[in-house]
């Protein structure tokens, strides 16, 4: 599975290892686009093995009932008009961003559905178990050069479990978020509203609270290379009309953005938060990017279906633009990387992965608090090949 115009291969990609031979201690991997400009690996197409949804107060259902519907306004009608600021901050109820999710939330799910999954214990010890948006990172990371990143890495009953840690720059980032940026945050949520309905067929009901607990996530295998992949990310909306398709290829992403009138605004988005959008949608096999266009006063006078596999075309003449095939060989041996690194069996046992703009990806080696990050509630039922847990404790036990 590639972007248009990309070349496949059909085994893993010879891009030479970029990490830096020296003793384990000191490993590093270096991020620069011209060392992973080969063919583009290959990619199993995803397949969604099941699901599960976060409700109001953020607990998890091993079901679909958080899942919306795409409900866009008439084609032959009048433009959008969506007030992205209507009922802000009043109908606003933000996640708690102090609460550590970590993966629990994922890896509830795979221990109640780890006796169903095709290959059976065998392929889950092969396999890499993250968030879609971990990566999603490592994705774009040969181009990103604003926001560092840290992955934490466990190995347990062979499986390669990776949990992103927020960094320091992050989290004062995080707590020093202005007014505006909050407010637009909020606005992305209010654009959902408007596009998405609650039943196949139904009318969106803009008139709610936007509560950001709630969340839909499907759960996807897929393969990069050598490396089984099992991950998790949020889904949007599923499109009611998508004739014959199946998850996740009914799935649509919805975006917003500030509208935009010089080619020089265009140039800049497509090669910035295009390639974010790209690497978010194309990993999980979401086909289509909608996207509302802002105007100052946060009303959407426009809307924009990007298809995810056309996306590179933007770039492709562009000399400062993105490659996919640089993001997907670089995170092919970020996971080369990391599993010859991560060895030792111990979900106590974390190799911190770090990475800052400009620099390579090191390694450092931590045990328990503050770092692990697998719960023991997961721990012991797998150890004990318990069939399910009737409770698992919330995140913030």
């Amino acid at each position: 599975m590639e972007p248009r115009g990309t070349k496949r291969k059909a085994e893993k990609p010879e891009v030479a290892q970029p990490w830096t031979k020296l003793p384990r201690s000191a490993l590093s991997l270096r991020t620069e686009p011209s060392l992973y400009s080969g063919a583009f690996p290959f990619y199993r197409r995803p397949s969604e093995l099941g699901c599960f949804s976060l409700d109001a107060q953020r607990q998890y259902h091993g079901d679909a009932r958080a899942l919306r519907y795409y409900s866009p306004p008439p084609a032959n009608g009048p433009g959008p008009d969506f007030d992205l600021r209507d009922g802000y901050p009043d109908r606003y109820q933000p996640r708690d961003e102090e609460v550590r999710e970590r993966l629990d939330h994922l890896l509830r799910w795979v221990l109640e559905h780890r006796n169903q999954l095709e290959g059976g214990p065998g392929w889950l010890a092969a396999a890499t178990v993250t968030w879609r948006g971990h990566l999603t990172k490592l994705l774009t990371t040969p181009y990103e050069r604003q926001e560092g990143w840290q992955l934490a890495a466990s190995r347990f009953q062979g499986t390669l479990y990776l949990s992103e840690v927020e960094t320091a720059a992050a989290r004062a980032q995080r707590l020093a978020r202005p007014p505006l940026l909050r407010e637009l945050m909020y606005m992305g949520y209010k654009f959902e509203q408007y596009m998405c309905a609650d039943k196949p067929g139904g009318a969106p009901d803009p008139s709610g609270d936007v509560n950001t607990n709630v969340a839909f996530c499907s759960v996807l295998r897929s393969r990069l290379g050598s490396h089984p992949l099992l991950f998790s990310g949020e889904v949007d909306c599923l499109d009611p009309h998508a004739a014959g398709a199946q998850p996740p290829s009914c799935y649509v992403e919805l975006k917003t953005s500030k509208e935009m009138h010089s080619p020089g605004q265009w140039r800049s988005f497509y090669r910035h938060k295009l390639l974010k959008w790209w690497a978010q949608s194309f990993l999980p096999g979401v086909p289509r990017v909608v996207a509302g266009f802002r105007n100052p006063e946060g009303f959407v006078c426009s809307l924009k279906t990007f298809p995810t596999m056309e996306m590179f075309e933007t770039v492709r003449n562009d000399r400062e633009g993105w490659n996919p095939s640089v993001c997907m060989n670089f995170c092919a041996a970020f996971l080369s990387f990391a599993q010859s690194i991560v060895v030792q069996d111990d979900p106590r046992l974390v190799h911190l992965f770090s990475w800052e703009p400009g620099g390579p990806v090191t390694v450092s080696v931590h045990r328990d608090a503050p770092y692990a990050f697998l719960p023991s509630w997961y721990v012991e039922a797998m150890t004990q090949d318990l069939p399910s847990l009737s409770k698992t404790p919330s995140p913030k036990d």
